[in-house]
Order: C-alpha cells, then structure tokens, then sequence
C-alpha cells in the first residue's frame, strides 16, 4: 500500500468518527431546546465497512443506506457542513432542514437516502439496480443494511430478484451484534447470514468489518463483478456499535463485552498497522488529526450560523 492511499483511508475514518463524535456532544446540547431534527444513531465502530466499501464505488454509483446512514453518506463524498446544517433542521442542510438524521440524500453523489424503516432499502437498491441494467450502463448500487433487516422479507425478496435477474447490486449487511438491544444470536438461526448467498445462487462472503483493507479488497471483487454483468453479491461484514442504538435509549450491554471490543476499534488497529509498517509517524498522525478536527469545527460553524427554514416555504419542493 502507498502511503498517499493510506492517509486517504485513514482520514476518511477519522472524519466520520469525529463527526458522530460531535454530534453526540451537540445533540446531548440542543436536543431538549428543539434544535436537533430527530433521533441520533452515531456509526462509531462501523467505521471501516463505509470506507472500505465506498472507496470502490465510483460518483454516479448508487448508495442506499439505513437509519445509521453518516457514516455511508460522509464515505461517499457529502459534505459534513451541510450535514450538520441538516442535523440542525438549518436550510443549508441536504434536505433543506426537513430530513435529519436519518433521511440525509444527494442524487449528485449517488447517494439514494437513508431510510428509518429497517429493511426498506433492500427493494429500493432492486430498482437502482435495474435501472442501472435497463439503461445499459456499468453503474453499480450498494445496499448498506444491518443483521435486523436480515430477518425481514424484504431481504428475500430483494435477494431473490437480484440473482434471478443479474442485477449489479452489492448487499451489504452491516452486522453489529445487536438488533437495537436484542443480541444477534437471538434473532438470526444460524452464524453467518453472508452464507446465505447461496440460497439464492448469488456469491457470499463473510469478512471482519474492522478490518478496512479485508473490507476494501473484498468488496473490491464484489463490485467488478457487478460492474461487469456477473450478477449480485451479499457481503457480511461483522462489527460492533460501540454506543447504544441511539441516544435516547439507555445502554443494555454488558460493559465488559463493549470494553473488549473496544480493543479492536477499525481506526486504531488501522493506525497501529500504519506505524508499524512506517507508513506514518506519530508526529503525522497528530497533524491528519488536526485538520479533520478544523473541518468538523468548520461544519459546526456552518450549521450553527445558518437560518432556519421559513414556515412560508415549508411545503416546497414537495409534489402532489
């Protein structure tokens, strides 16, 4: 790996993890005075599946994503001022201050929204996909969904379609162990949902979604594949959540097993693994540190200055 490659990976983890970072303090600030639009579900742990998966996908590729969508969205180029200004329900924001958290969307960086439905993305990524296939082009469609949506319908109808079709679709289960506070095991009848690519004749893969390189060169074959006609991937990557599901829900788990994780936390096993290899050094490292914090303290910034929406326009842009 070239170092110039490195620092870009690394620095695009440590935006989305300073990010959620300050959002969780501003939330924790402004959610009683009104100011903060909707719940918060902050993608710290997961880090390493946005990056390694949307470092591969080109711009006009499309993304759909979950209620945990910042981290996806901030992987695939969106800019955390506006992002914050959404959060914010500010004018600037993505959605002009009327989505939130969890409904952030920008079709010029083919980002096809979150969704607060658990499962909705999966049929939403069938028709990207199609789309993709109808007009003849080599676009590819991610679809981010977590070891809950495995259990819904949607993920067999979904799955069912792609491989019966060929469609260019990666799925791509995010699972954190824990539906919002119901372990994995309690939910899922079998270890590996990844594995379950070969019910429907598609390839399967089950990688450490701490890992950003195992994640990266995974998906990498994934997404060729797609690109090239081969057809549709499901793509397991297991993680932690190192928060609750959201911040309005007190914290179920032992601490015990949140403090082992912690240990294998995708940024600093990545670091470790840049100083070791001299990829970096400390002083570097330090300085990358620096500058993404001065992007989040400029985002904070933006949105804190920017005006509310006028009542008088609210329902624009909204069609009968």
């Amino acid at each position: 790996m070239k170092k110039d490659e490195a620092v870009k990976i690394l620095k695009l983890m440590l935006r989305i993890r300073f990010f959620e970072e300050r959002c969780k303090k501003i939330y924790k600030q402004k959610m009683m005075a009104g100011n903060f639009l909707g719940a918060l579900h902050t993608y710290i742990g997961q880090e390493a599946i946005a990056v390694g998966i949307c470092l591969n996908l080109r711009k006009n590729d499309y993304v759909l994503s979950t209620h945990r969508c910042h981290g996806h969205f901030i992987a695939k180029g969106g800019d955390v001022r506006r992002m914050m200004a959404e959060l914010q329900g500010k004018e600037t924001g993505y959605c002009l201050g009327r989505g939130g958290s969890m409904h952030l969307f920008d079709t010029t960086i083919g980002f096809l929204g979150g969704n607060g439905i658990v499962g909705a993305g999966l049929p939403l990524a069938i028709g990207a996909a199609y789309s993709s296939l109808y007009r003849n082009t080599d676009q590819v469609t991610v679809c981010f969904f977590g070891d809950g949506a495995g259990c819904q319908g949607t993920f067999h109808e979904s799955l069912n379609i792609a491989a019966l079709w060929k469609l260019p679709v990666v799925f791509v289960c995010e699972n954190n162990c824990y539906a919002v506070t119901t372990p994995v095991a309690e939910t899922v009848s079998i270890p590996d949902i990844g594995v379950r690519a070969q019910n429907y004749g598609m390839v399967g893969a089950v990688v450490d979604g701490n890992d950003v390189l195992e994640v990266l060169e995974t998906c990498k074959i994934a997404i060729d594949r797609a690109r090239t006609g081969a057809g549709p991937t499901l793509l397991e990557c297991k993680t932690y959540r190192v928060d609750p599901h959201c911040m309005v829900i007190s914290e179920t788990r032992c601490k015990t097993e949140i403090e082992e994780w912690k240990k294998k936390d995708p940024i600093l096993l990545f670091q470790q693994k840049l100083l070791k290899e001299k990829l970096i050094n400390k002083t570097e490292l330090e300085q990358l540190e620096k500058e993404v914090l001065k992007e989040i303290d400029e985002a904070e910034k933006f949105a804190g200055e920017s005006p509310y929406p006028n009542p008088v326009d609210f329902l624009a842009g909204i069609k009968d």
